[in-house]
Formats: structure tokens, C-alpha cells, sequence
């Protein structure tokens, strides 16, 4: 089972020595509140990423205990942290039977909740934490964290974009020793600025501008960013809310631990996109010295079409990069065969109803290079909002050059919200190469040209039946770009980042990169 695209030639990440690793360090399961149990969550973590933090509800020192139109919900979180508080011991055997070192990297974590402050996740680095260390602030809490584990744990804000009192960020007691980075983006929405496509939608309230990232860098704070699920059914990694990426030396929790301090971290709604800058060595996160003629150096592989590739300096858009207009592959290829990204979605039917997909799919005139899964849970945040969806694993396997899968997926729920379920194969394929796929007892013979066209679907059966998509392939100019920007020069106190839409929506974000004297 490959969790994530083979490692490609891919120029910038091997000059610096990094490989991007996919992971979710921000979800939840009945740990604590939340739905589903742990082993679930951690199987399905270990089928789609390369690591997870299977995050507990730990306290809330200034929670509102004394307003009767939130007593229900002070009610459920007591009954979290003790729920945590029982189970903390004994989980660590159940974290350690998935660690499997240099595939997937298992860390214990929690969460404090703050109204004052903000909430903060806390990670550590290695699978030996007695007890959770509990804090009132930020500063008690760097100063318990440092005294029990030194520099192996770390904490960040999550969810920031909500307003200061209302958990979300508090720029002024944030400390980038704590803190190496924030969490931008989760199933609550992108806090990148104030308007997004992506909005806070939760119960909450609306994203508020001066807790945003690009508030945060005004104010002249240094941090990285990070993309989590915040997901609430055991489903560590769900497509579409959210995944963190680190840039590592190798596929290792001390490696990526590493990664993290360092701030080589990148926030993702859900396709593993390789998006990687540098200036000079310097990469995205890292803080480099002033200087007269500094380029920006790009390297990206999308999940599929890549739309626009945006430069963010100091807060405004520097540079728009449309690899339609200005190609630039990363590996064009050699003209006997096209690589490329074929994605299956699956889902659809008539609204309150699932299907239990199977199938398998063969390549004629062409390989199957390797498979990535982006399936999701549930849209659930609260535990007050439903149950855990049945917990099956699904399953995708490529082996003699077939893949087979199997999964369900329940319609969506509405005309905005996606509930469908899908896969991404890297392929190559010669000219009148054909897919034949059979999709639960459905046989489809698709010319592979007809997708570099369009998109393909249907439905198993009439109007309102379930349905499939095979999205349209991308030519490689058309899902990699490389290239440098010039930016001329580059003064102390500047910050640069890197944004990428694809044509799905999928989007992702890298650290910015901070100018300095002291570099």
C-alpha cells in the first residue's frame, strides 16, 4: 500500500536533501470527546499518511462555567478530560503497536482549550509522556513542557482564525519557541487572511481579521504553517479538512520532529502536493540574510491541474505563476509515454443513502505507477452534531499492476458539502493506451485520450444512482512547475510565501520564509 506518490527526480528537494512526508498531527476520537475508536483512527492514519497525532481534550482553564446558554457544552468537555485523563496510561501501548518505523511515525499529543489565549495542540516527540503537562498560558505552558521534556515536545495554536476571547490566537502571548508554527487551515475553514473560498463555518463564528496569518506577519511574528483535520470520527487525515506536510532529511519520527522545530512544514487542504522553496539553502520556514539580488526558487507537483502558483510577499501578491501559460515540468518526459494523474471519484445518489463501492481498474498500453488514497470521514466537529460513520477500513492496493479498492461512500449531504469518496493513481501511458475498470459489477472500457479531453462519469444505474468520475488528465506542464522568481532586493524584516490552487480547489501553502540581519 503506498500512502504517497514514489519519490520522483524532483531537482530543488534533492539538492537541499528533503522529501516531503504527509501527516495530520490535530484530530480526535473517543480518546477524550469525539467519535470513534483509537485503533480505528490509527488505521486508518497509517493508510493514507506518513504520520499522525491522535490528539485528547486535555482542560480548559477559563472555560464558561458559569453561563447556563453553554452549559451543555461545558458539560461534554468535563466529561472529556476525564475520559483522557482514565485512558492517557494505557493508550501509549495502543500508539505503539502502529508505530512502524520509517513508514509511519506515531506521536502522543492533547489539546488546551483557552478563551484568553487561544487553543493550543501539544506534540511530543517521543512515545514516554507520563502525564499531560497542563498550563494556564503560554508561557506556563513552555516553561512545564521545557522542564519535563526539554526541547522533545512542542505546541501550537490551532483553529486561529477565530477571535482573540473567543479560542482563538492571541498574537501577543504567542512565543515562537513554544509555538514553531500555527495551524492555518482545518475542517473550520483557512485562516491565511481575512477573505477566503474557505470560510469558518462552525458554531464559533466567522474568521476575524487580526487573527489571521498575514496579521500574525505584520506584526512581525515568526512561525510556520501547518494544515490539520481537526477531525472529531477517528479519521486522522480526511480528504478535503486539512494535511500538514514536513520537508525532512529521512522517513523518520526524529527526522520529522526535526522537520517541525525547523519550521519545513507546509498546510494542505488534501491532495499531497510537493510544493518546496528556497532561497540560496534556505527553505520555506528558514529565515535568510538581507541581500541585493535574492531569487526564489519553486519546485510543485500537484495532485492534478495545478491553476495558479501565487508569491505572498509581505502581505501582497508579488508574482502569479500559470503553468498553462508559462510550462515548465519538472520531468516532461521522453514522448513515448505520458506520466500523468488519473483521479476516481466515487459517491453521489440519492441524498440519506451510501453505497459500498468495489472494483478494480487494468491499464492497456501503459503502467500503474502507484496509488495514493484521498478518502474522508464524516463532516462531524462537535460530538453533539452525530455519530462515528461504521467503522470499516477501506482498502486500495495496487499489485501485478491492477489496483483493487473497496469503500463506502454515502451521498452528499447537500449541493455544497462533498461526501464522495476517491483514489489518485500515477500512471503512464502510450498513445491508445485504454482504462478497463470494473466499479461494483459496472464494466468501462475508456480510451485513455478521451480523459486527456475530459472527464468521464456515470452512474450505476438511473437518475439519482450512485456515481463515478474519472477526472480529466493533466499533462505534465499542466500538474508540475519549476522555476525561480527574482525578487530583487531583499531587506531585514520581509516575509515570503507560496500558495497553490489546483484546478479542483485543492490548495497548499508553504512556510514563509523571513529576512533577517542575523540570518
Amino acid at each position: 500500500m503506498t500512502r504517497r506518490f514514489p519519490e520522483r527526480l524532483t531537482p530543488l528537494a534533492n539538492r537541499l536533501g528533503l522529501q516531503p512526508l504527509y501527516g495530520d498531527i490535530h484530530n480526535h476520537s473517543a480518546l477524550s470527546y469525539g467519535h470513534g475508536r483509537l485503533e480505528d483512527a490509527l488505521a486508518r492514519a497509517a493508510l493514507q499518511l506518513d504520520f499522525v497525532s491522535v490528539t485528547g481534550h486535555a482542560a480548559w482553564p477559563d472555560m464558561p462555567i458559569d453561563v447556563p446558554e453553554v452549559a451543555h457544552i461545558v458539560d461534554f468537555h468535563v466529561k472529556g478530560f476525564a475520559k483522557l485523563k482514565a485512558n492517557w496510561k494505557g493508550h501509549f501501548e495502543t500508539l505503539s503497536t502502529y508505530e512502524n518505523p520509517g513508514n509511519f511515525a506515531v506521536f502522543p499529543g492533547y489539546e488546551i482549550h483557552s478563551c484568553a489565549h487561544g487553543d493550543y495542540t501539544i506534540v511530543y516527540a517521543d512515545l514516554d509522556v507520563a502525564e499531560p503537562e497542563l498550563a494556564d498560558t503560554p508561557e506556563d505552558l513552555k516553561s512545564a513542557l521545557t522542564a519535563a521534556k526539554g526541547d522533545r515536545a512542542l505546541a501550537f495554536p490551532h483553529h486561529i482564525g477565530y477571535r482573540q476571547g473567543a479560542r482563538g490566537i492571541n498574537w501577543d502571548t504567542f512565543d515562537p519557541e513554544l509555538s514553531p508554527f500555527v495551524e492555518m487551515f482545518s475542517m473550520h475553514g483557512c485562516a491565511e487572511e481575512s477573505e477566503s473560498e474557505r470560510s469558518y463555518l462552525h458554531s464559533m463564528g466567522p474568521v476575524n481579521g487580526a487573527s489571521t496569518m498575514r496579521a500574525g506577519l505584520k506584526r512581525g511574528a515568526v512561525f510556520g504553517i501547518i494544515g490539520n483535520t481537526d477531525h472529531h470520527s477517528a479519521f486522522p487525515g480526511s480528504y478535503g479538512h486539512g494535511r500538514m506536510a514536513v520537508y525532512a532529511g529521512a522517513d523518520d519520527r526524529d527526522a520529522i520532529f526535526a522537520a517541525m522545530r525547523a519550521r519545513r512544514t507546509n498546510a494542505l487542504t488534501g491532495d499531497n502536493i510537493h510544493l518546496l522553496t528556497a532561497i540560496g539553502d534556505t527553505v520555506q520556514g528558514g529565515i535568510a540574510a538581507p541581500s541585493d539580488k535574492a531569487v526564489l526558487d519553486i519546485e510543485a507537483i500537484g495532485g492534478g491541474f495545478i491553476d495558479v502558483i501565487d508569491v505572498s510577499r509581505n502581505g501582497a501578491l508579488f508574482a502569479r505563476i500559470s503553468p498553462e501559460l508559462e510550462p515548465a515540468p519538472v520531468d516532461p518526459g521522453d514522448g513515448a509515454t505520458t506520466e500523468t494523474i488519473l483521479y476516481v471519484e466515487l459517491g453521489w445518489g440519492a441524498r440519506g443513502k451510501s453505497h459500498d463501492w468495489a472494483g478494480t481498474l487494468n491499464l492497456e498500453g501503459g503502467e500503474f505507477l502507484s496509488v495514493e488514497p484521498r478518502f474522508r470521514g464524516a463532516e462531524i466537529v462537535s460530538p453533539l452534531e452525530g455519530e462515528d460513520e461504521a467503522a470499516v477500513l477501506p482498502t486500495l492496493d495496487l499489485t501485478g499492476g491492477r489496483v483493487t479498492f473497496s469503500v463506502t461512500a454515502a451521498a452528499n449531504p447537500n449541493n455544497v458539502t462533498p461526501a464522495t469518496q476517491g483514489f489518485a493513481i500515477r500512471l503512464k501511458a502510450q498513445p491508445g493506451a485504454r482504462l478497463k475498470a470494473e466499479l461494483s459489477g459496472k464494466q468501462l472500457d475508456i480510451a485513455i485520450e478521451d480523459l486527456f479531453e475530459g472527464a468521464v462519469s456515470g452512474n450505476l444505474g438511473p437518475i439519482d444512482s450512485p456515481a463515478y468520475r474519472f477526472h480529466a488528465l493533466p499533462r505534465p506542464h499542466q500538474w508540475q512547475w519549476q522555476g525561480s522568481v527574482a525578487l530583487g532586493a531583499l531587506e531585514a524584516g520581509e516575509n515570503i510565501y507560496v500558495r497553490l490552487r489546483e484546478k479542483t480547489g485543492q490548495m497548499a501553502w508553504t512556510s514563509p520564509i523571513f529576512c533577517r540581519k542575523e540570518a
